[in-house]
């Protein structure tokens, strides 16, 4: 399947876009895994409709005008992937979630280490919010993107939420 990209700086260092007709399939960091989310033969296409749109997103999500997005999405992977995966999606805008959590949401209590390696493959960083989901101990956990990215994430959300939603601390 072809895929086209483009490069977005942001906040968080510059994202690689990636997309194919049926939708977004990858948001990557700089210095991403190359073995974490694999896609091949890419063509570099900024004109590219959903990519022009993930950006339009992204920028006003990093600007705090946008708390969800409406993009179609393209991730591959396998059943249980794609079901945590869309656990992630259901994470409220400056909220967390543990792994334990996400297990338990579908229905898969003891596999708290699956969902934490299902996480760390999610291609569509940012919009499939994973780094919403800390630790047990309400601490930051790995993040493909670092955890320097994770915690401005947090705290961008943070910032733009209004009271009593907001989650005690982000560290």
């Amino acid at each position: 399947m072809h895929h086209a990209y483009s490069d977005m700086h942001s906040p968080v260092g510059l994202l690689r876009l990636v997309a194919n007709d049926q939708g977004l399939a990858a948001v990557l960091w700089e210095n991403d895994d190359p073995d974490r989310v694999r896609i091949e033969a890419m063509t570099h296409e900024p004109t590219h409709p959903i990519l022009q749109q993930a950006e339009r997103q992204l920028t006003a999500y990093f600007e705090g005008r946008r708390q969800t997005f409406d993009i179609p999405l393209d991730a591959q992977g396998t059943e249980f992937q794609q079901a945590v995966w869309q656990a992630l999606r259901t994470i409220e805008y400056g909220t967390t979630r543990s792994y334990a959590d996400i297990a338990r949401q579908i229905e898969r209590p003891k596999a708290m280490r699956a969902v934490g390696a299902a996480n760390g493959r999610n291609p569509i960083s940012i919009i499939v919010p994973c780094h919403r989901v800390i630790g047990a101990n309400g601490q930051l956990t790995g993040f493909a993107g670092g955890l320097s990215s994770k915690r401005h994430l947090l705290e961008l959300e943070q910032r733009h939420i209004v009271a009593p939603h907001r989650i005690a601390d982000v560290a």
